[in-house]
C-alpha cells in the first residue's frame, strides 16, 4: 500500500513551537501567529465544528444502514481543537522551511487514502490538512541529516506515542531502544524538529496561552495501522539537535526508517 510505504518513510515528525521572543502579536481571539500569518480562533472552531459535524453524520449514516443507534461517544471524533492549532502551525512553518531550501513537495497521499485510519470522512478539512502536513513533512523529512540518537530524543518519542495507548508505559531507556531498534523515525523526528524551531524563531511565532505547547502532528506505524499523536514541546534541552537545515534537493538520498 503506498500510504504504508511513505509512513515508513516519514514516520514522525517533531517541533517544538512555545512562544517566540521578538514577536509582539498578541490577541485573544487569535490563536496563533507565524510571522505575519494570523490564524484565528474562529478559523480554528470552523475546521474544528466541520470534521465534527462530517464525522458525525458518517457515523449516524453508517449506523442506520446496520439498523442500529449510535450513542453520543460514538458521535464525537477524536479531533480537538488543539489538535487543529498544531496542523496550522506546523504546515506554515514547513511551507516555508520548504520555500526557503527549495524542496519540492510531493503529493504522495491523498485524503482518501488517510480517511479510514483517521477516521474523518475525506472531504473535511482536517483530513485535507493532515495529509498536506504528511506529504510536506515526508518531502522536507527525506532532505534532512539524521539527528543523533539521544535518550532524551527517544524517551520524548515513547512517552508521546504512549499516551495514546499504542505502546506499554513505564518502560526504560534500554528497554525503549531496544523496541525502536535503529530509532531512524527518532533520528528524523529530531532532525524536522530543529529545523521548524529554528524556522519559528526566524520569523516571529506566538501561540495563544490557550494552546500551548504546540505539538507536532505525528504519525507511526505499526505495520498493521497507523498511530497519530502528538509531540509536545521540546526545548533546547530536549532532543532539538544542531541539525537545521535540509540538504541540498540534488543528489542526496533520504535516510532510511525501518
Amino acid at each position: 500500500m503506498r500510504v504504508r510505504r511513505l509512513i515508513a518513510a516519514a514516520s514522525v515528525a517533531a517541533i517544538g513551537v512555545l512562544s517566540v521572543a521578538g514577536c509582539g502579536n498578541a490577541s485573544p481571539d487569535v490563536a496563533a501567529y507565524v510571522g505575519d500569518t494570523r490564524y484565528s480562533l474562529d478559523r480554528v472552531d470552523d475546521i474544528y465544528d466541520d470534521a465534527q459535524s462530517r464525522f458525525t453524520e458518517a457515523v449516524r449514516q453508517e449506523a442506520q444502514q446496520a439498523g442500529q443507534t449510535p450513542t453520543p461517544e460514538q458521535l464525537r471524533a477524536d479531533v480537538t481543537r488543539q489538535d487543529v492549532v498544531d496542523l496550522l502551525v506546523s504546515i506554515e512553518l514547513g511551507n516555508r522551511v520548504a520555500q526557503a531550501q527549495g524542496v519540492q513537495v510531493t503529493d504522495d497521499v491523498s485524503p482518501e487514502q488517510l480517511a479510514g485510519q483517521l477516521r474523518i470522512p475525506p472531504t473535511a478539512e482536517y483530513a485535507k490538512l493532515w495529509t498536506r502536513w504528511l506529504n510536506l513533512s515526508t518531502s522536507l523529512g527525506a532532505q534532512l541529516p539524521p539527528a543523533q540518537l539521544s535518550d532524551d530524543s527517544v524517551m520524548a518519542v515513547y512517552r508521546a506515542i504512549a499516551k495514546t495507548g499504542a505502546i506499554p508505559t513505564g518502560l526504560g531507556v534500554a528497554e525503549v531502544r531496544q523496541a525502536f531498534g535503529e530509532g531512524t523515525f527518532v533520528r528524523q523526528a529530531s532532525a524536522l524538529s530543529t529545523a521548524l524551531t529554528e524556522e519559528a524563531d526566524k520569523v516571529g511565532t506566538t501561540v495563544n496561552p490557550r494552546f500551548r505547547p504546540v505539538g507536532v502532528p505525528s504519525v507511526v506505524s505499526t505495520g498493521q495501522s497507523l498511530v497519530f499523536y502528538s509531540l509536545p514541546y521540546i526545548d533546547a534541552a530536549g532532543p532539538v539537535t544542531d541539525i537545521s537545515s535540509p540538504r541540498p534537493a540534488a543528489g542526496d538520498s533520504a535516510p532510511v526508517a525501518p
